[in-house]
């Protein structure tokens, strides 16, 4: 596929976000906003961020792909990010995304649901219910436009 997309004019750019457990506990609070993740690495490489500041559209690959170019776009090309998206958040320059389905009450849901749209979200998690999709990491994806 990456081969394809290759042929087609796309250009990857590979980013890193050094993933620790706080990414993928419960949250813990009722508000939205009174929960806050871990500090995590991120790096995005000089020729990486000319691609995705030339880009017509960036598509990520992962939520945590999401998380580091958001927060490249807003603290610079590496360093120590613990940004949030949530609903309500304004993305910078991520256009598309494929994703796994994520459990419920992570904050890597609500990322999907900042970008998809909270209706759109359930709508497919009830669709994936319905049709016995794997959830998790080791599970089904979507491509979210």
């Amino acid at each position: 596929m990456l081969a394809a997309c290759e042929s087609a004019g796309a250009r990857r750019a590979e980013v890193t976000l050094h993933v620790g457990l706080g990414t993928f506990q419960p949250l813990h609070s009722s508000t939205v906003e009174e929960n806050q993740l871990h500090h995590e690495r991120y790096n995005v490489p000089p020729d990486a961020a000319a691609r995705i500041q030339e880009a017509e559209r960036v598509i990520c690959v992962g939520t945590t792909a999401v998380r580091t170019v958001e927060s490249f776009y807003q603290f610079g090309n590496a360093g120590q990010t613990n940004l949030f998206i949530y609903p309500g958040y304004e993305f910078r320059r991520v256009n598309a995304m494929v994703t796994n389905f994520h459990l419920p009450q992570s904050s890597l849901m609500l990322l999907v649901s900042a970008f998809a749209g909270h209706e759109f979200t359930m709508a497919a998690y009830r669709h994936a219910v319905a049709e016995r999709y794997r959830f998790f990491s080791y599970g089904d994806c979507m491509l979210i436009l």
